[in-house]
């Protein structure tokens, strides 16, 4: 007589899902929405003004309060830590709060409605608003890999680049509708964010993998990533368009309602599998039942002495350690190969995770120097308005997130660009920053999938958290060291030389960041040759789980 399946256990919190669930399209179709709520950090440059000119800071101070704003938004630690602990619906109301709480002193700050704010005060709390990124980053992507096993690095690269739109969504928001008020753009960040977290909660939770066609789950994602690059390429024109001409208010409204849409359109799938349910297959016949051997039921007796000494931590009789441990079933715990799952400190002692770190530090730091100084890359080259710059750059780098590619190659890439930066030449600039930009996208893109693959799902939040903290520790070494240093060398250097000079002049010239772009160059040289060297070291796990041309799941050996 067959014994009944058990029931399916969903990662992160514990919770349980039931054979019949519904598919996770609905889930990830959410996951978009919080993703795009969770770029609340690339909006600084879109409010900084306004905390200098209302609190009187100065650019030192602003820049050290940029500083809170990428700490918050890149240390994710406890988020990761938490996520294995938590359902999902906890860390997206965390997120929440931290939004609420952090924006909204930033409000009371520019709106005036509170004059006697400390700068410490306000320096705590931009750290606060933007952890929101971490804590709903983390929920959203753990929860909707685990729901994809067999697409992890798929889902992971939708989401990064829908996530890498974020900036693009905030500022045809912040122009078309708020009419650049930092006060409406704060108050929609202490409120919007909680409000699409909470009504995404229902959705965002753990989904029993439903096998299906190959080829109709392939069409699925197919479909989301056309949906996402028309999402990009409608955002970078409504933008250009509102940049350049003058539009009415009504217009501006049609572009925001048209952005919506396209946010809408993932959802096109549950709805499509809703009225279109696919017809299920016929189950196998029953197998007709062997007679049993005299021995049946003693391996009977055995297997249930074991079954009953791994699944129970009660008390054992000893005949059951007895016939437990004559079948084999106590044996000393090994430790996890490659492609199995790691507990972080188990992960941390690994050469593969360095090897990692190291390769995302050296891709990524590179890349956010050159984003943090875009606008006066542009300047010193020649380029007085640099919208254009940025709005390419972030579509680019949606590209190069939703693409992917062998990172090993894109360290090459961008060993080129900085050496053509070097000389800064304004006819290829544009050039440049693109394919910089897509480089950097699949920086982040690829460091996802590839520490699942390697380390497993168990503790993959807190692994994730803490490899992305290669991004702000770049960025201060080589973009707040290295490149502030070198620019305003130049620029006194060229003030000598110009008596008439006021103070502060910007720098222009090949000079300004010549340097450091080929420091730059010879970091992802560096980077280039340890990429190499950690795909030759992590090429037998890829031939394990994707051998045949399919995701092979691994498990741990009987005990």
């Amino acid at each position: 007589m067959a014994t009944p399946e058990p029931e399916e256990e969903g990662g992160g919190g514990g919770l349980e899902v039931k054979s019949g669930a519904r598919p996770p399209w609905v889930g990830l179709g959410a996951a978009v929405w919080v993703q795009m709520a969770a770029g609340s950090g690339y909006t600084f440059p879109l409010y900084s003004h306004s905390l200098k000119s209302v609190l009187g800071l100065t650019q030192q101070q602003l820049t050290i309060l940029g500083v809170a704003n990428d700490v918050g938004e890149n240390v994710g630690v406890l988020p990761g830590v938490v996520c294995n602990r938590l359902p999902p619906w906890a860390i997206l109301l965390v997120g929440a709060a931290c939004s609420f709480l952090g924006f909204g002193v930033l409000w009371l700050a520019v709106s005036r409605t509170v004059t006697t704010i400390p700068y410490w005060l306000l320096w705590i709390a931009l750290v606060v608003a933007t952890n929101s990124s971490a804590w709903l980053g983390t929920g959203v992507v753990v929860t909707n890999m685990r729901n994809f096993p067999l697409s992890r690095g798929t889902v992971a690269g939708l989401l990064k680049g829908y996530a890498g739109l974020s900036a693009a969504v905030y500022t045809e928001i912040y122009a078309g509708v708020l009419r650049n008020s930092s006060t409406g753009l704060l108050l929609l960040l202490t409120l919007g964010i909680p409000a699409v977290s909470v009504l995404s909660m229902y959705f965002i939770r753990a989904c029993a993998p439903v096998p299906g066609d190959a080829a109709t789950d392939r069409g699925h994602f197919l479909f989301i990533q056309l949906a996402s690059v028309l999402l990009g390429i409608y955002l970078l024109t409504t933008t250009l368009l509102d940049d350049v001409l003058t539009v009415g208010r009504a217009v501006s409204y049609a572009f925001v309602a048209g952005m919506v849409a396209l946010l809408l359109s993932p959802l096109a799938i549950p709805l499509k599998m809703t009225i279109f349910p696919a017809i299920p297959s016929l189950p196998p016949p029953p197998e007709k039942e062997e007679e049993s051997s005299p021995e049946e039921p003693l391996l009977r007796s055995v297997s249930s002495s074991s079954a009953k000494l791994q699944e129970s931590g009660d008390e054992v009789s000893d005949v059951d350690i007895l016939l437990a441990v004559g079948e084999g079933a106590v044996k000393k715990k090994r430790k996890p190969r490659r492609g199995e799952d790691f507990d972080f400190l188990e992960a941390l002692v690994k050469a593969d995770f360095w090897l990692l770190f190291l390769v995302y530090f050296l891709g990524v730091g590179s890349g956010v120097t050159v984003l943090n100084n875009l606008a006066q890359i542009g300047i010193a080259s020649g380029v007085e308005d640099t919208t254009i710059l940025l709005s390419l750059f972030s579509f680019c780098n949606f590209l190069g997130r939703l693409g992917g590619g062998v990172v090993s190659e894109h360290f090459l890439a961008m060993v080129l660009v900085f050496l053509l930066s070097a000389s800064a030449p304004t006819a290829t600039l544009y050039a440049s920053v693109a394919l910089l930009g897509v480089c950097y996208g699949v920086q982040i893109c690829i460091m996802v999938p590839t520490a699942s693959e390697l380390f497993g799902l168990k503790d993959f939040g807190i692994i994730y958290n803490f490899l992305s903290l290669g991004n702000p520790i770049g960025a201060f070494l080589f973009s707040g060291l290295l490149a502030g240093y070198v620019y305003d060398r130049e620029a006194e250097r060229q003030r000598r030389g110009f008596h008439d000079a006021p103070p502060g002049s910007s720098c222009v010239g090949p000079g300004c960041f010549r340097l450091t772009f080929l420091f730059l160059a010879a970091v992802c040289g560096l980077g280039s040759l340890l990429s190499v060297i950690l795909t030759v070291r992590i090429r037998p796990v890829y031939r394990m789980l994707y051998s045949g041309g399919s995701f092979q799941v691994r498990r741990s050996p009987k005990r």
